[in-house]
């Protein structure tokens, strides 16, 4: 076990919905020899996570803690939408002993990050000409559904919080209207996260079945491998709407923030559709904005295929603020 002088590392944490990625960095640097991932269904909370970890790596004396969580935060206390779990700087400094803390959105943490994946980490999807110090748009998609803008301003990167997969569903053609219908009548208000997620896969699919005249039910992970196998063709339907939808809603969101920067799409969601967006018309759909569609060839989009993106983010956060 590598031991650490006194307050030369940070503790960064990742919390999603499912896992929580813990590890040390320094000097902007994630120590990627440290990171381990624990599943949230083990453990009662947060708190307890951290002190494994911390156990288990030799109780190291931190100089200062970040965690982003998937969730809103404000006034240094982060609640996780989709898990019963919250987290304030006050017990992150307490947990760490660190002196310098910080609670984010999961997704400001990702825009932290971005400029700091390595090339190889990064697959295009749409093609477009990104332009230098330009704000960027990072949209994740994995247990739930977030965006966040990222500005580069003389005073340091800025990354606001959002919450904007809890607005309203895209309805534009009658197919929409139906599906947002029962999304509605199945489980309340229909919002974005509610389609675009990986239980949102699992919904859309129960709607697509719905309309075909068989109604059923699949997991998320089996609709994605019998798309896959192309031996269901509601999953097919199931997993075309999704990556439409997902253009749709990356293209809203491109028009309210004008990344030049780029988009980059992030989550284990996001990943798992890299087979269909090219097949199923997420370009297409992206572009689809009317008299602006020829505009939106202003921006690219890319998938970030680190899974770690988010504790990188949270290192060079950690480094700015010491600096």
């Amino acid at each position: 076990m590598t031991t650490y002088a006194d307050n030369t590392v940070s503790l960064v944490a990742d919390v999603g919905g499912t896992n929580t990625r813990v590890a040390l960095a320094g000097d902007a640097m994630l120590k990627t020899d440290t990171i381990q991932r624990f599943r949230n269904s083990e453990y009662p909370g947060l708190e307890s996570v951290l002190n494994t970890y911390l156990s288990e790596n030799g109780n190291p004396d931190c100089a200062g803690a970040a965690v982003a969580v998937a969730g809103p935060v404000r006034d240094g206390r982060g609640e996780l939408t989709n898990l019963d779990w919250s987290i304030d700087t006050e017990t992150l400094a307490r947990v760490t002993k660190g002196e310098n803390v910080a609670v984010l959105n999961d997704l400001q943490a990702q825009g932290h990050a971005i400029g700091r994946i390595d090339a190889s980490n990064l697959r295009g999807v749409v093609d477009g000409q990104a332009s230098e110090n330009a704000a960027s748009l990072v949209i994740g998609v994995g247990t739930g559904f977030n965006a966040a803008p990222v500005h580069d301003t003389p005073g340091g990167r800025y990354v606001p919080p959002a919450e904007a997969g809890h607005a309203n569903m895209p309805i534009r053609t009658e197919a929409e209207l139906r599906l947002c219908k029962y999304v509605e009548s199945a489980h309340g208000f229909p919002a974005v996260e509610d389609v675009l997620s990986g239980r949102g896969l699992e919904r859309i699919y129960g709607w697509a079945a719905s309309e075909a005249g068989h109604p059923g039910e699949k997991s998320a992970a089996d609709i994605m491998a019998a798309c896959e196998s192309s031996d269901d063709p509601i999953a097919e339907e199931a997993v075309r709407r999704f990556v439409r939808t997902l253009g749709t809603v990356a293209g809203n969101l491109a028009l309210n923030h004008l990344p030049f920067g780029g988009i980059y799409l992030v989550g284990g969601v996001s990943r798992a559709m890299t087979p269909y967006y090219d097949r199923y018309g997420f370009a297409e759909a992206f572009r689809d904005k009317g008299r602006f569609s020829g505009f939106m060839r202003n921006f690219s989009v890319q998938i970030i295929e680190d899974d770690y993106a988010a504790l990188t983010g949270l290192a060079a956060f950690m480094q700015a603020r010491r600096a």
